[in-house]
């Protein structure tokens, strides 16, 4: 089997979403005010809702919710999640910091679950699908022109992590039989259509795979109102597994889909 040691390993960036849903009469709002925003503005963290050019590595994003919808695991706290904090930096401790005090904070009033992970450098990306799938890709753009956020994590079974990673690899491409008939799309070409309409974002679990009660990737989308079907659009795609065999390996964790807000306040407006 080939071995995994030829694969990226170099950690990028950090990252985390804090879950978070009203525990029996609990004020959420009060136990929070004025409170994270302090911490935030403590860690140096901007606020997403207005990124700058370039976006920082250093963030801090507030969602309210708007939907959730069950996936093949069940995960209470991500699907009944009244809004979501996004943090996130090139530096660890920040995180980690952010994470325990604003649970802290919140815990007499809320369940606080955290789903983190990590930036790793790209292992099946070579210099044309980095230009195909990357080099035109949305960038964050502020919270009045992308409102909506999906929150998207999964994980992939047993059997796919027994795959050696060459094999993973050719699940993201096309396929072709003997006469050169195109006879499955792979992943890169079923999301083709969301590539000029959604932002994405990914952490990976520190292992592969990830432990139990702990996703293999966390994933996060942001659009404009008019390209919240294109989502849609480029899930069902990729759960046809006639167009992209890879999905039979994936369990999906629930699709929790909020709305972007300036500050702690709106998230109770």
């Amino acid at each position: 089997m080939i071995s995994n040691e030829f694969l990226a390993s170099e950690i990028l960036g950090h990252g985390a979403y804090l879950c978070v849903r009203r525990s029996g009469n609990g004020d959420v709002r009060r136990a929070g005010a004025a409170r994270i925003s302090t911490l935030a503005e403590r860690l140096q963290l901007r606020n997403e809702f207005d990124p700058g050019t370039p976006p920082s590595r250093d963030s801090i994003a507030l969602l309210r919710r708007r939907d959730a919808t069950k996936g093949d695991v069940t995960d209470d706290d991500l699907l009944q999640a009244e809004w979501v904090i996004h943090v996130a930096s090139k530096r660890e401790e920040a995180v980690g910091e952010f994470c325990g005090e604003a649970s802290r904070l919140l815990e007499s009033a809320a369940r606080v679950r955290v789903l983190s992970g990590v930036v790793r450098p790209k292992n099946y990306t070579g210099a044309a699908m980095n230009n195909w799938a990357y080099a035109n890709l949305v960038t964050q753009q502020p919270g009045g022109a992308m409102p909506n956020a999906f929150l998207f994590p999964l994980s992939k079974t047993a059997d796919w992590w027994r795959k050696d990673w060459m094999e993973r690899h050719t699940y993201f491409l096309p396929r072709y039989d003997d006469h050169g008939q195109m006879t499955s799309e792979g992943h890169a070409l079923a999301a083709a259509a969301g590539i000029p309409h959604l932002l994405r974002r990914t952490y990976k679990s520190l292992t592969e795979p990830a432990p139990a009660g702990q996703y293999d990737f966390v994933s996060y989308f942001e659009c404009s109102d008019a390209d919240v079907p294109m989502f849609h659009q480029v899930c069902a795609a990729l759960r046809d597994v006639k167009r992209n065999p890879e999905w039979r390996f994936v369990r999906e964790g629930p699709i929790w889909h909020g709305r972007r807000v300036a500050s702690w306040e709106e998230l109770f407006s």
